[in-house]
């Protein structure tokens, strides 16, 4: 046991072990009694330190030392950042699942994904309905969010109530679901709040984060204007923008295809729970170069920039049934996460060298965020009045910043966690109290590896510095069989640099003989090893990897 909660098993206490490092990729945890709760179980987008790599999760190592004693997971709605690693993960955990119909209807297109094996049990819930899991009895609160019933947690237990809010914004023209249950936060603010776990991402933007009816205006205008085939990609799972999108297209004439695999995932979902008519009709993308330009627009995934999402490929010339010409326009519906800013950026550049259109939030008003600024959080804490403020969903510079706000705002007390840090949630001594493993683990095709493990080492390795593959073929006396051959991918080419590799041939090969047989096969890649790292220092100033075949005949 990595902390001893036995010693607080009569506390509340709070443990991230995800989204408290970063934007994304959201899983917390509830203690009392000895008894757990779960809350969201997200994914998160890779950088670069991760060759290879697309999606990470939470490291939930941890979670073995409590897996017996954890009651359930409730979600608190659809996005990939709060439930996308279930797939991935729940195996690990298996406990039963909490959903509203529309999140459990998403969830199980992802879950229908696993292969076999046994399934989450889940539980549909109906927005703002409640519910009693051991010693935690939960209200679900609608707030507004980009996709349909985002629900607030109001966790009420023996030491008090935490509302933890989930992602939110206060939208008063929200196109999908209600407007934010006001009289209810109201409700839990009289005096009832011990702590608030609260969305952090736009701390840093002063004023509102907009409506979504406002962008719907801008985007029907701007659709309309389009010459030839409009392409426009948003977050898939941003129910009201794909909706807009949808509406838009439909009144400048055209038909809609979608590209991206989560796209129809969301559609399907949404038209099963009544978010989206049955009668919206989509063209299968084969059909999208067969149909006039001005005719079609193509809804597609990749606004982040993913390597392998229908944006990227189309960008690259590589989807098999989509192509760009020129005059053509891509609108990005989104704004960029940070770290996918390269990405997105070399996605522009290949558009506008193809001489297609090229529109982003920077010149149109074609996105708002579903996340609040600082003037809706202002106005959830005076709703909420904590005693404690955490802030969440955030890098530690937001969450320091939002815990600023707090204080400013009249909060008590404020925590700045941390993945890993447990909490402790009581009036008057709210701290970090310790921590439990946390970190992240890498989605690898199929296969889940820690993101420090040796082969996403080596692929840095390789990647940085390229490798030298050496191949010997010795007798069973030590004598060479056959010339010594040598391969340098992403540290020589081959064919302008053979001559360099010849004179690193020949001096593996003068070694080989030097050695006279003696050798084992082990010391002959030791002394190749160690002879070509010292000549490609000093030659190159490289430490590429490198690696030694001895065959024996």
């Amino acid at each position: 046991m990595t902390f001893d909660f036995s010693k607080y098993r009569d506390e509340l206490l709070f443990v991230p072990l995800g989204g408290s490092n970063e934007i994304g990729m959201n899983l917390n945890l509830y203690q009392l009694g000895g008894k757990w709760l779960m809350v969201d179980c997200g994914i998160g987008f890779a950088n670069d330190s991760l060759p290879g790599v697309e999606i990470i999760v939470p490291d939930i190592s941890f979670l073995a030392e409590i897996k017996k004693n954890l009651l359930a997971l409730v979600l608190t709605h659809a996005h990939e950042d709060h439930l996308g690693a279930v797939p991935y993960l729940w195996r690990e955990f298996e406990c039963p699942i909490y959903a509203t119909p529309f999140t459990a209807a998403f969830l199980s297109h992802k879950l229908a994904e696993m292969g076999p094996g046994t399934k989450p049990k889940v539980t549909a819930m109906k927005p703002g309905s409640s519910v009693e899991i051991g010693p935690f009895a939960l209200e679900l609160i609608e707030l507004t969010h980009s996709i349909p019933e985002m629900q607030a947690v109001a966790i009420t237990t023996s030491k008090g109530v935490v509302m933890h809010t989930g992602d939110w914004k206060f939208d008063a023209d929200p196109l999908i679901g209600p407007v934010s249950d006001y009289e209810a936060l109201k409700k839990y603010g009289d005096g009832k709040v011990l702590a608030m776990v609260c969305d952090s991402t736009n701390v840093f933007v002063e004023g509102e984060s907009g409506s979504e009816a406002e962008v719907r205006e801008h985007l029907v205008k701007l659709i309309g204007e389009c010459r030839h085939r409009a392409v426009v990609t948003t977050f898939a799972s941003n129910l009201a923008r794909v909706a807009t999108i949808i509406q838009a297209a439909k009144d400048a004439g055209r038909v809609v295809a979608l590209a991206g695999r989560s796209l129809h995932r969301v559609v399907a979902a949404a038209k099963e729970s009544g978010y989206l008519s049955n009668d919206a009709e989509f063209i299968n993308e084969r059909e999208v170069m067969n149909i006039p330009k001005q005719d079609v627009l193509v809804l597609c995934t990749g606004c982040q920039g993913e390597p392998r999402a229908a944006l990227t490929r189309i960008s690259r010339g590589e989807h098999p049934n989509i192509r760009l010409t020129p005059g053509d326009t891509v609108i990005f519906s989104s704004r960029k996460i940070p770290g996918n800013e390269m990405k997105i950026n070399g996605i522009h550049n290949r558009l506008v060298q193809s001489r297609v259109e090229v529109m982003t939030e920077k010149d149109h008003f074609i996105h708002v965020s579903g996340h609040p600024a600082r003037g809706e959080l202002a106005r959830m804490y005076e709703m909420v009045r904590p005693r404690i403020a955490v802030p969440t969903h955030g890098e530690p510079r937001h969450l320091h910043e939002h815990a600023r706000l707090a204080k400013s705002l009249g909060v008590a007390e404020t925590v700045e966690a941390y993945n890993g840090a447990v909490v402790l949630l009581a009036q008057g001594e709210a701290s970090v109290i310790g921590k439990v493993p946390a970190g992240y683990i890498a989605i690898d095709g199929t296969s889940m590896i820690s993101t420090d493990s040796e082969v996403i080492r080596m692929r840095r390795k390789l990647r940085d510095d390229g490798g030298l593959f050496v191949s010997v073929v010795l007798t069973k006396n030590g004598e060479l069989a056959a010339d010594v051959r040598l391969a340098a991918p992403g540290l020589l080419d081959a064919k302008e640099d053979k001559e360099l590799l010849d004179e690193w041939a020949a001096e593996a090969t003068h070694i080989l003989k030097s050695a006279k047989g003696r050798a084992s096969d082990e010391q002959v890649k030791e002394q190749l090893r160690l002879a070509l790292r010292k000549i490609i220092k000093q030659e190159l100033d490289k430490k590429p990897v490198i690696e030694v075949h001895v065959v024996r005949v």
